[in-house]
């Protein structure tokens, strides 16, 4: 099973990653439930531990995920896809089931990235296609199933492709959508702000992801510091 997922330990705060307003409404939600399952409980009252995190690459679905483990204090599991989903098309479904046995007596948050691969919508011909139909249902029963204590997060890019049977299995539907361009400014605000001034400046690019914005700054901030070590070596 070791090949199927790994345990992530990188340290990523809530506060650290920025979200558009409404998710950001979301989450906020989703801990105070959490905070007080236990009376909510009493009242038979559901606490959701089942998201889907959906929406443009690059805008931080993952180190939600992190983070929210992190915030709650569980271990996270990323999900291995490319591994879970085997070659052999009729062994993926007890691959799944094997996983989430090997959760079942943990409280942890489960994150399977790239959802969109446990149930794409594809043109199989009638054999594959009747397979994938048993794994889809396989994974149902498995997500009908999931344990209380723990937390089932699924991000993907393309909700579209998802068995609609699937994507109604998740209480929470969090859309990633790209900054605005307020938002990236107090990104880039933020990012910039560990270095000198004189290493800070560049062209703020708009209408992209934090991923993007990420690797700009730190393209054009290493260049600066390169061509100021050039600069100074010249002078010497």
């Amino acid at each position: 099973m070791l090949s199927f997922y790994f345990l992530d330990h990188s340290n990523v705060n809530l506060e650290d990653v920025v979200f558009n307003e409404k998710v950001s409404e979301q989450i906020n939600q989703f801990l105070k439930e959490y905070q007080f399952k236990e009376i909510l409980e009493h009242y038979d009252l559901p606490v959701i531990n089942k998201m889907l995190l959906y929406g443009k690459t690059g805008c931080g679905k993952t180190m939600t995920a992190k983070a929210i483990a992190k915030k709650l204090n569980k271990k996270i599991i990323i999900v291995n896809l490319a591994n879970i989903i085997s070659s052999k098309l009729g062994e993926t479904a007890k691959n799944i089931e094997s996983l989430f046995k090997e959760v079942k007596y943990e409280s942890a948050v489960l994150f399977f990235d790239e959802f969109d691969s446990l149930g794409q919508i594809r043109d199989y011909d009638n054999k594959d296609n009747s397979e994938m139909k048993r794994v889809v249902n396989a994974i149902l029963q498995l997500i009908d199933n999931f344990p209380k204590k723990s937390i089932l997060i699924a991000a993907t890019n393309q909700i579209q492709m998802i068995d609609e049977a699937l994507v109604r299995r998740f209480e929470l539907k969090l859309e990633f959508t790209l900054p605005s361009r307020k938002i990236l400014d107090d990104y880039y605000d933020k990012l910039l702000q560990k270095y000198p001034p004189e290493f800070t400046k560049l062209e703020r690019l708009y209408d992209i992801s934090f991923a993007e914005a990420k690797n700009h700054v730190f393209k054009e901030v290493k260049n600066n510091i390169i061509k100021a070590e050039i600069a100074k070596q010249k002078n010497a």
